[in-house]
């Protein structure tokens, strides 16, 4: 009888091969040992251990995709708001417990060693998160994809809250390097910036350009795993970081001028030095233009390197390739495929128009005008000459068609032109997307309802086949699965654990309301991570939160349409409520804003201080105790988000009607069992088609109603004068009530919304954001009518997986399907 084979220490999913793996990376790998190693040291073993169960499929799942000659997306994303990885990579494997025990083991608690992660905040916020959440479900799903981004030193800043004020401090989230990043010194391009574009004529007589006495850096891969869902794939994020082509100028050196022997060597490595935070615009900055010309370059050179190892003929592309643009900063691809095509590959200009359009495809993540990125000629002109007159080139033969299909319309050329007119004219660069993709996706029903009436009617009219919606999902392995275990198991314990894959599966849910032994876990989970939240904010902030209170939440990043205002200007009126009236029947509440403003967005910088002020104001005042709390948490990250969504009762996704494009927080908190406080924008409107409106508390203006106020002429003055309750806090943050040191302190706020009439309505809805708020606290006041809406939203919500959202891609952009083989998709067990 044959001995039952050991397993492999860098394989096996035990406890055991894993803790050798884990002992043998402290010693072979990090020249220490259990009785010196750091807790950080353990956490980098614990990682490669991790790396080394990923790299068999990594391989393999590379292998199957070039043998089967796979169709593969590839995802260019300015930002990847990953966080942390190692939860997800447990989860994703399979091998949270083998972990656990495996820390235990060798002496150490699973959840200080995983504290040591850095978020990976490569991210401004949705845009960001969107895109890591679309790595796992086509991992999950079986599609090649392959994200690509860049490699940032410094990260999205680091927040710190001083006197009640933003200060931003650098994000070195690689101070101490990743684990999880493997460097490919052989995978790595020239990126050419500068230069002129020189015509000559080829051996056939046709007419060509070079792009020459170009300056140049190189871009090298950095490439990050992207596990599914227990189905063997491994896909693949690669991130550029840039380096100089120059080494140390040892002239300079010698002769003691330090600064001049590094200074070329810097600029050339800035590019990938930190990410821009999310500004209104980047007006005129070359290294932003630089960044963006380096992913698309270092991208572009990768993916045809790849497709000409196995294909001959360029016009295969379109049906071996697909490209998406998220968001128009990777735009720049199209002048720059169409280079690649003419003048490196000899194809003329309309095989390489053709390919070029069917290869990519745009996402579009906004709905105001202003948001829409341009550039200006001139520094196009100067950083990317060929590309300029690519595009010059592409407006040209559009703005032809244009005239062919509706005339002489000199209004309508000008609006869909890609090129600006004026004294600095700029290039369009939603307009190139448009032009230069066969589709445009919107990512809310909405949202694109609305681009198509609005910015982009002109070219609806055009190319109405060219645009599609497609609603943003969220990934349940991260945003259930992982950062709520309590309720993911007890969802298992009922229905199975089908639902981490085939979300709807939670429709199953619905009928539990009546069972009295389900519902007391349900909120006795919800409990439980109210005290965990706690927990942590008692750890990390020294306050202490009420958990007996409504945990009303709202976290995102701050600014005027989001709207945080309102919210805050509520939470001084129940202030004044209470003061008035001491022995007023309410439900305790604990308000907890969090979100960053952009550094140079000055009155989003104002909100936050006004925040903390009326913080301050409630939470020292002792006839608050067990009544009202507020407070605002610096530093918000994905890794507090998975903290603070599970705990929340209510979510608040409160924007103007009409200006979030999506919205995927508000997906999160209804998965985890928040009741959503919200107007009728973004993915708010889906929501409340699949919860039913007796489960979503919504409010205020629709979009046509918003549109209506403003033809009409609003007046903010008459709302400010027709509601007490609201003139009393504007009176209060205008004349120092919360700013006793500095009266005027908030003028900017008051003036924003009364001298300027209010242009994102807050007073317009807070009347009935106000009464919506009394139905909440009406609704909390019976527990057992609370927690089955909850669980409606928990139950209903399935549609908004990105596991969904990914498949429409495949099937209506994309045209891709999933390289799984019948039974290595996990099916999960059913109940």
């Amino acid at each position: 009888m044959s001995k039952k084979a050991k397993p492999d220490l860098r394989t096996g999913m035990d406890a055991e091969s894993i803790k050798n793996d884990i002992i043998n990376h402290l010693r072979y790998t990090q020249a220490t040992d259990l009785d010196s190693a750091t807790e950080r040291e353990i956490y980098k073993s614990v990682v490669l251990s991790v790396m080394d169960r990923l790299h068999d499929n990594w391989l393999k799942t590379q292998k199957e995709y070039r043998e089967k000659k796979t169709k593969k997306i590839y995802y260019i994303s300015m930002e990847f708001l990953i966080g942390r990885l190692l939860d997800n990579a447990l989860i994703n494997l399979g091998i949270e417990e083998p972990i656990r025990e495996a820390c235990k083991e060798i002496g150490y608690d699973y959840e200080v060693i995983r504290d040591m992660e850095d978020d990976a905040a490569l991210g401004n916020g949705g845009l960001g998160r969107l895109a890591a959440c679309f790595l796992d479900s086509m991992a999950t799903l079986g599609l090649a994809g392959y994200g690509y981004g860049i490699k940032y030193d410094y990260g999205i800043f680091n927040q710190r809250i001083i006197d009640g004020y933003q200060v931003e401090r650098p994000d070195d989230w690689l101070r101490f390097g990743t684990p999880w990043a493997v460097t490919r010194p052989s995978v790595m391009y020239p990126v050419r910036f500068y230069g002129r574009s020189t015509p000559y004529t080829d051996e056939n007589g046709v007419l060509r350009f070079k792009w020459e006495n170009t300056q140049h850096l190189y871009a090298l891969a950095n490439d990050i795993p992207m596990p599914g869902f227990k189905n063997g794939v491994v896909n693949n994020l690669r991130l550029w970081k840039a380096t100089s082509p120059k080494s140390l100028d040892l002239t300079s050196f010698n002769q003691g001028e330090y600064i001049n022997a590094v200074r070329d060597i810097e600029l050339h490595e800035n590019i990938s030095r930190v990410l821009y935070p999310n500004d209104k615009v980047f007006v005129g900055q070359e290294l932003r233009l630089k960044q963006e010309y380096f992913l698309v370059s270092s991208t572009l050179q990768d993916i045809i390197r790849e497709f000409k190892a196995q294909y001959d003929d360029f016009r295969e592309l379109p049906e071996r390739v697909a490209i998406q643009c998220n968001d128009t900063h990777p735009n720049l691809a199209i002048p720059d495929l169409m280079r690649i095509l003419m003048d490196e590959e000899g194809l003329d200009w309309d095989t390489a128009w053709d390919i070029t359009t069917r290869t990519l495809s745009y996402t579009n993540h906004t709905v105001l005008p202003e948001a829409l990125e341009k550039w200006p000629v001139s520094l196009l002109r100067n950083l990317l000459p060929r590309h300029l007159q690519i595009i010059y080139e592409i407006n040209k033969r559009f703005i032809n068609k244009v005239h062919e299909t509706f005339g002489d319309d000199v209004n309508r050329v000008r609006r869909m032109s890609i090129i600006s007119e004026g004294e600095q004219p700029s290039v369009q660069m939603a307009n190139l997307g448009i032009v230069g993709t066969h589709k445009v996706n919107g990512v809310a029903a909405l949202h694109t309802e609305l681009i198509k009436k609005t910015i982009f009617r002109d070219f609806y009219e055009l190319y109405p086949e060219r645009f599609t919606n497609k609603t943003n999902g969220i990934t349940p392995r991260r945003w259930l699965k992982q950062c709520n275990p309590p309720l993911a198991d007890l969802i298992d314990s009922e229905i199975g654990d089908s639902w981490i894959t085939h979300l709807s599966d939670l429709k199953k849910l619905d009928k539990k309301t009546g069972d009295k032994s389900f519902m007391t876990k349900y909120r006795d989970i919800k409990q439980q991570n109210k005290e965990r939240l706690a927990d942590y904010v008692r750890e990390h902030y020294g306050y202490d939160l009420n958990t007996n209170a409504i945990f009303d939440i709202q976290i995102k990043r701050i600014h005027e349409y989001k709207r945080q205002l309102m919210a805050a200007i509520h939470t001084a009126a129940l202030y004044n409520r209470l003061k008035a009236n001491p022995d007023l029947d309410i439900a305790p509440r604990t308000v907890i804003f969090a979100g960053k403003a952009a550094p140079g967005y000055a009155m989003a910088k104002m909100f936050i201080k006004l925040i903390t002020s009326i913080s301050e104001k409630i939470n020292n005042d002792p006839d608050m105790e067990g009544k009202l709390q507020c407070f605002f948490l610096d530093n918000y990250s994905v890794t507090l988000a998975e903290q603070l969504i599970p705990a929340a009762d209510l979510s608040e996704q409160i924007s103007t009607a009409g200006m979030e494009a999506s919205g995927t927080g508000n997906m999160k908190f209804a998965l985890n069992g928040a009741i959503t406080i919200g107007t009728l924008d973004g993915a708010n409107v889906e929501i409340l088609e699949e919860v039913g409106e007796e489960n979503i508390f919504i409010f205020g203006l629709t979009v046509e109603e918003v549109e209506e106020l403003r033809r009409a002429g609003y007046s903010s003055w008459d709302h400010y004068n027709a509601d007490a309750e609201l003139k009393q806090v504007i009176d209060q943050i205008r004349d120092g009530f919360f700013s006793p040191d500095n009266p005027s302190l908030f003028h900017s706020i008051t003036n924003s919304l009364l001298e300027s009439n209010d242009y994102f309505l807050v007073m317009a809805d807070y009347p009935a954001y106000a009464e919506a708020q009394k139905k909440v606290e009406a609704l909390y006041k019976k527990p057992e009518e609370w927690f089955k809406v909850a669980l409606h939203n928990t139950a209903r919500v399935g549609k908004f997986s990105s596991d969904r959202t990914i498949s429409d891609y495949a099937t209506d952009i994309w045209g891709c399907e999933s390289q799984l083989k019948e039974g290595r998709e996990y099916q999960g067990t059913k109940k």
